[in-house]
């Protein structure tokens, strides 16, 4: 069974995921918050008990 000669299809490849990765990055940040946690500061934590300690 022949192999492909990977040399015109690696470039094709990258090239193609160049192109769709610049397409759809501004598109995905898009819909992504970029507002800050209002809540941060007013998390509060309480400790673990473990029940064998």
């Amino acid at each position: 069974m022949p192999q492909l000669n990977p040399a015109p299809w690696f470039i094709t490849f990258l090239t193609s995921w160049l192109i769709i990765s610049t397409m759809l990055t501004p598109k995905l940040n898009a819909h992504l918050p970029n507002e800050p946690n209002k809540n941060a500061n007013e998390l509060t934590t309480s400790p673990w008990h473990w029940p064998w300690y």
